[in-house]
């Protein structure tokens, strides 16, 4: 006998699934409760149900983000507030580390176009350190620690990436050896405290010169210094190979008078430097004195463009488990 009409049993299911009258009777069970669905049909194959963990399948996507950091011993912070920033604004400088500030007290302060200002003092006619953000870095600042009137720094989380900023005025060759030792001691345990995951920029007046030519330091700094070491010099190339820091100046092939950092009179000679790791070395593209620029009388400011490398972590969507009552 032929049966041609049947009763077909309309489809309730999910978007994907197929439920027939022999399905539909499978998946009561014998107290007469539904159960979950073990397979399932979606795009043309089978797949397991039940909820899919992927996190162990996170994709780590890398991408390049670039900094230009720099270094200038001011003079005075005193009516250079615009100034300053100015600069920044032309040379594309994010962030700069600032020496003989002038300033007393530890604050933050806001020198105009968002750029802001990290200042430590304690005498208004000597010293001071600062750093200057510009202002998409301002929210990304952690920590901040004023060691000093000569020594501070700043810790910012860029993107996933810790990066710690020193200012550093070192003692001139005349001040008392005493408080030269002083200085590097506490310029040894700031770097000591960072953890050596963490990368660590030094903008720093260091008021000494670390010659030209590098025979037997090689793994500190490069040919491209300026005259004669002299012993504070030689203290500053001793601090790098304990700290495994690279002076970042002495690398990039230079003229001469894009190598001077302090021009006064007849003199002309380089004290200001820019150190970071050397594991790190390789992300620093350039580094250069700038020439032109009148905010300070003597000194010049020194740039480096840094690429930090920032990966993101990407978390897939779990599948959802499909629920029959």
């Amino acid at each position: 006998m032929r049966i041609t009409n049947m009763t077909s049993i309309p489809d309730r299911s999910g978007p994907g699934l197929t439920t027939t009258a022999i399905g539909a009777v499978d998946l009561q069970g014998t107290g007469g409760n539904w159960a979950t669905v073990g397979r399932r049909r979606r795009g043309g194959r089978c797949v397991r149900g039940g909820r899919r963990v992927r996190r162990q399948r996170e994709k780590r996507k890398g991408r390049s983000l670039g900094l230009k950091v720099g270094t200038l011993n001011v003079g005075t912070m005193t009516g250079k507030g615009r100034e300053l920033v100015d600069m920044m604004q032309r040379r594309k400088v994010d962030i700069l580390c600032v020496q003989e500030t002038r300033w007393k007290g530890s604050k933050a302060r806001s020198i105009g176009a968002g750029f802001k200002l990290f200042y430590h003092g304690v005498d208004r006619k000597r010293n001071g350190v600062g750093v200057i953000l510009k202002e998409e870095f301002v929210k990304n600042v952690l920590e901040v620690k004023r060691v000093s009137d000569r020594l501070m720094s700043l810790k910012l989380e860029i993107e996933g990436v810790m990066l710690n900023v020193v200012s550093a005025y070192a003692p001139q060759v005349g001040c008392e050896q005493e408080e030269k030792d002083r200085f590097w001691s506490e310029l040894e345990e700031v770097m000591q405290s960072v953890p050596r995951g963490e990368r660590v920029v030094i903008g720093a007046d260091f008021n000494g010169h670390v010659g030209e030519g590098n025979s037997g330091d090689e793994e500190v700094m490069g040919r491209f210094g300026l005259q004669e070491r002299n012993p504070e010099g030689q203290r500053l190339v001793d601090f790098a190979k304990s700290m495994e820091m690279a002076v970042v100046n002495t690398y990039f092939q230079k003229r001469q008078e894009h190598r001077v950092t302090y021009k006064s009179g007849g003199r002309s000679t380089q004290v200001d430097y820019i150190l970071c790791r050397r594991c790190n070395l390789m992300e620093i593209s350039d580094c250069k004195v700038v020439v032109g620029e009148s905010v300070a009388r003597q000194h010049r400011m020194v740039v480096c463009k840094m690429t930090l490398v920032v990966r993101k972590m990407k978390r897939a969507k779990a599948e959802q488990k499909t629920k029959w009552w």
